[in-house]
């Protein structure tokens, strides 16, 4: 008998999405294009690992409330600001 943690399928629901979207050429296997900012979208580059981090999907869970996963580029919008998603990428990158 299995059971499934729900953060970790909330990811591959997520990942599901993000992998049907246009590929760009630049963005190397296993990474995932983000757009983050208030106002002013600056796209990142991620490894689809961090998708896994608690903190990560904290913030996906946000942009799910506030914008659904479509975007028209073909990557996720995370509603936070660069200063705060930063801070976490470097945290992710330092474990």
């Amino acid at each position: 008998m299995g059971f499934r943690l729900p953060r970790v399928v909330d990811a591959k629901k997520i990942l599901r999405k993000v992998v049907s979207a246009p590929v760009s050429a630049d963005v190397p296997k296993g990474h995932v294009a983000v757009y983050v900012g208030e106002t002013e979208r600056k796209r990142f580059i991620v490894p689809v690992l961090y998708l896994n981090h608690p903190r990560f999907q904290s913030l996906l869970s946000q942009a799910e409330e506030e914008f659904g996963f479509e975007h028209p580029m073909g990557g996720l919008t995370i509603p936070c600001t660069e200063e705060i998603f930063i801070n976490l990428i470097c945290s992710l990158r330092s474990l």
